[in-house]
């Protein structure tokens, strides 16, 4: 057996639930370190993965010697390490999975920084200005080039002086050989914000909310101590502030400060205010950035280049250097929750556990926390702090409830707009202010249904209704893709020959119908159709916050963060259809909405309304919103909570199955609650399996139930006992959700 002097044990990144055990090579020794990424084999293939510790015995042993050092530095410091170890034990995920989650793919693929040429003077210009003087009429393309350079002041990139000259890089490189030029490499910075501009701005004078919050944050701060702050405070009332003048001060003792967003890209104006008031480098991190930008954002916070982080919910892994400050803010936010793979974590959960690991402060900050956040304060866990006004001039807007059956009589059939919403939205326009109106349905109509058979259009792929998109003029799923062009006229069920009918209202419908109402009004639409490409939400955005339109229309994409002085309308259609979803959590999800929504309005000098249209004016979710009461919703909500055995009072887990065959799909996931009875104590609750609320999505059926109990470590581990002695088919797949934040879907 070849002895080494030093063994590493290794994660690979294939889906293995444990690390291998590896020799290192005696001219690697001094190369490798724990995080570094390595090459190892693998039944005979080569295999990448990371050294998670280097030890001086192997736990077997035969090992074979590492193949190569794929990175020149640690890809995974040691307190991301121990935070991947507590977020593969805690939410049932294998370490690999949680590394490739942690780690950009740009960065495990090693991509290189990106370099160019630059083209520099190597003469003075008098002799370069003589010498293409001499050469124009017999080398006009190196005259040509020399003219570009004695106009430039130390030098120029080489792609931009061929576009320059419109010539090919031979005169260039003549030039270079004569000595009259020089070429260098540059690394060029690929980050979103290295040509942006903006206007420095100091920190604001603070209310006495805002002082007593931030004073209790520095004291954390201050001492190197761990501690949760949870931020209530009601829309617009200068939550953002608080936090820049919190990083502030983080900077000054020398720590760096990840900040959480719901979503970076709808979020321009959150960048626009930290990068006027930081001159400190600031990394952006989102799911639209290329691999290059990513990979160059990450490794300006690698090295400390950047101190802050501002991104959505992966940015909490950042690598940032003498970590002290995590804020999340709209903390109730469901974006922050990973539901499609596992992990399937919640960043503000591992935003508190790895500033506990870093002894770091954290900041949640939200107008309507979440229930399980607030119960947290109210308990202890965190300190809580109110910020019960709005800053500077803006007020609080006023809602009215508008009736929409009393609407529905009135125009003697179905509406999108209240009278009341209509004569706002005329107002506004005489008046230059804008409006803000929300529906959470993108598209043109929701269904297309049979009068004869009164079935609906479905996806042959999912559980659902096509949706239909007048723009494209086609018929959409919204959970698989599948399209179908154009829309049948005939019903595909019953082949029914009576023309088909159109039923329900999206953002699409919503502006044409405006516009055939009130042919002179503006509008931009903001939903998943029309912000695609890259940049398009900031341009849409910009072009509302500029006056280039009266009125904005969107999805939940516009309900969080924006502010726009102008807006002194905000109308809420359709919000209460989400009330009927059967999910403990529809009524809270509701309330939140409504309140971030409403916080649109009046944000600037002029007070805000709210017309807020519902069919369900005596829900008692729908008055408590529109009173912007949480504490009363709170208490309420809690109370119901309690009743019914529901987080926060309890853990809970969803495991969900999806096959190809619905038959067999379903007693496996039966068969695998049974055995799990059987592991479990008694103060462990397992209900029913019932098919998912998207009971086929792919052409896989879906099943799912629920567990319930006191701690998550005694679920998880009976989970992986029956899973460890159960031999499933490789056609169905098991899926563990901690904490899920839908129990229906």
């Amino acid at each position: 057996m070849t002895k080494f002097a030093k063994y590493v044990s290794v994660v690979l990144d294939v889906a293995l639930d444990k690390t291998l055990d590896y020799g290192v090579p005696a001219h690697l020794v001094d190369q490798v370190k724990r995080g570094m990424r390595v090459e190892v084999p693998v039944r005979g293939h080569k295999r990448s993965g990371y050294v998670f510790e280097i030890k001086d015995k192997p736990a077997f042993p035969r090992v074979l010697p590492i193949a190569g050092v794929l990175s020149d530095h640690e890809l995974v410091t040691d307190d991301l390490f121990q935070l991947a170890l507590w977020i593969s034990e805690y939410y049932y995920a294998p370490l690999s999975r949680v590394l490739k989650v942690m780690l950009p793919s740009s960065i495990r693929k090693g991509i290189q920084p990106k370099q160019q040429l630059f083209v520099m003077r190597a003469e003075t210009r008098e002799k370069l200005r003589k010498l293409c003087a001499d050469i124009r009429g017999k080398s006009p393309g190196q005259a040509a080039v020399l003219d570009v350079m004695l106009n430039v002041k130390k030098g120029i990139l080489l792609s931009e002086l061929l576009e320059k000259t419109k010539g090919s890089r031979s005169p260039v490189d003549t030039l270079v050989k004569k000595g009259c030029l020089l070429l260098d490499i540059v690394r060029v910075d690929r980050s979103p914000l290295v040509d942006e501009q903006y206007f420095r701005s100091k920190a604001k004078v603070l209310n006495e909310d805002q002082e007593c919050a931030l004073k209790s944050i520095l004291e954390s701060l201050e001492n190197h101590r761990f501690q949760p702050h949870l931020l209530h405070g009601v829309t617009g009332s200068g939550k953002t502030e608080v936090y820049m003048q919190a990083i502030q001060h983080a900077l000054k003792a020398g720590k760096g400060a990840i900040m959480l967003v719901p979503e970076i890209s709808l979020t321009a104006q959150t960048i626009e205010q930290f990068r006027s008031r930081f001159e400190e480098s600031i990394a952006i991190l989102h799911h639209r950035l290329s691999h290059g930008e990513r990979c160059d954002e990450w490794n300006n916070i690698r090295q400390g280049k950047a101190k802050i982080v501002i991104g959505a919910r992966s940015a909490v892994f950042s690598p940032v250097q003498n970590l002290g400050l995590i804020i999340v803010d709209e903390e109730h936010e469901q974006s922050y929750k990973q539901s499609e793979e596992a992990p399937c974590y919640h960043a503000r959960d591992v935003a508190v556990v790895r500033g506990k690991m870093t002894n770091s402060t954290v900041i949640l900050g939200s107008a309507t926390p979440s229930l399980e956040s607030y119960f947290n304060a109210k308990s202890g866990k965190y300190a809580l702090s109110h910020l019960r006004n709005r800053a500077e001039t803006s007020s609080t807007p006023e809602v009215e409830i508008v009736d929409m059956k009393r609407e529905f009589e009135k125009a003697q059939g179905f509406t999108n707009f209240s009278d009341t919403l209509l004569k706002g939205i005329k107002k506004r326009h005489a008046t230059g202010e804008q409006t803000i109106l929300f529906l959470n349905r993108r598209g043109y109509h929701t269904t297309l249904f049979c009068r004869e058979c009164r079935q609906s259009v479905q996806c042959k792929h999912c559980d659902t209704t096509l949706t239909f998109h007048l723009g494209e003029n086609t018929l959409s799923c919204h959970l698989c893709g599948y399209a179908l062009t154009p829309p049948p006229n005939e019903c595909p069920e019953c082949q029914s020959p009576n023309p088909m009918k159109y039923r329900g209202v999206g953002t699409e419908l919503l502006q044409k119908s405006l516009h055939a109402i009130l042919p002179e009004i503006r509008t931009i639409r903001v939903d998943a159709d029309t912000t695609r490409h890259k940049g398009s939400h900031q341009k849409l955005l910009h072009d509302f916050g500029t006056g280039k339109a009266d009125v904005l229309i969107g999805t939940q994409m516009i309900a969080k963060g924006l502010h726009f002085p102008e807006v002194t309308l905000v109308g809420i259609i359709n919000c209460d259809t989400s009330l009927n979803i059967p999910d403990f959590r529809a009524s809270e999800t509701v309330f939140q909405l409504i309140t971030q929504v409403a916080g649109r309005a009046g944000r600037g000098v002029t007070p805000g309304e709210v017309a807020l249209q519902t069919c369900m004016p005596e829900n008692s979710t729908i008055k408590l919103a529109a009173k912007q009461d949480y504490i009363a919703f709170y208490n309420e909500e809690i109370a119901i909570r309690e009743m019914f055995h529901f987080p926060p009072f309890c853990s809970m887990v969803k495991v969900m199955f999806s096959g190809t065959d619905k038959n067999i799909t379903n007693s496996i996931a039966t068969r695998f609650r049974e055995q799990l009875l059987q592991k479990l104590t008694s103060n462990v609750e397992l209900n029913p399996v019932i098919p998912a609320g998207h009971a086929k999505v792919k052409d896989k059926h879906r099943f799912q139930f629920l567990i319930r109990g006191p701690s998550i470590y005694p679920i998880t581990r009976a989970i992986r006992s029956v899973q460890d002695h159960t031999r499933l088919p490789s056609k169905v797949r098991v899926f563990v959700d901690v904490n899920p934040l839908s129990t229906f879907f």
